[in-house]
């Protein structure tokens, strides 16, 4: 077996967590992808993906949006199509947004919180937002183009205390080691 590899094909980034307890606002989640151009993958997004949008060309899309937390098994689901996405990009920086409507909440008021990030049926990271519980966002993927063309993905939870406008627009921006 050489070590020739296409990279990643397709990724799936899913959350699951538990309703609020009778009585109290409902809990409400966001998967969201920016999309970053090669030749400024730390710089402003091009386009960002999130519930009630989908990449121009439709290869990052929300396939499952929950605003509550009700359901059995993953309640937010997106799909990235890596293979697809034009030259022109060069990462997708995936993150999680806690709504702070009606209350302000952070991953320590969720209950029960999962993410999952696979390809295919191979499970690439798993987390329960333990490491940021102070965090109102928080970045959890990031897949690149190297020079060959093949997608990578690193793991990571890097957690923000932002807005969902302003953590949209600095997500993508480079972390400490």
């Amino acid at each position: 077996m050489s070590g020739f590899s296409k990279g990643m094909r397709r990724a799936e980034v899913a959350l699951k967590w538990d309703p609020s307890p009778a009585g109290q606002p409902p809990t409400d989640l966001d998967v969201v992808a920016a999309t970053y151009r090669a030749g400024d993958p730390y710089g402003d997004p091009a386009y960002v993906v999130h519930f009630g949008s989908r990449s121009p060309d439709g290869t990052i899309h929300l396939d499952r949006d929950s605003r509550d937390g009700l359901g059995f098994g993953w309640d937010e689901v997106m799909t990235l199509e890596l293979d697809r996405l034009d030259d022109r990009y060069a990462r997708v920086v995936v993150g999680v947004v806690v709504q702070q409507r009606p209350v302000r909440r952070t991953f320590a008021d969720v209950l029960g919180p999962g993410l999952r990030v696979r390809e295919g049926y191979t499970v690439l990271a798993e987390d329960d937002f333990a490491g940021v519980p102070g965090a109102t966002a928080a970045v959890v993927a990031e897949f690149s183009r190297d020079a060959s063309g093949s997608w990578g993905f690193r793991p990571g939870l890097h957690g923000f205390d932002d807005d969902p406008d302003t953590f949209t627009r600095t997500m993508g921006r480079a972390h400490p080691a």
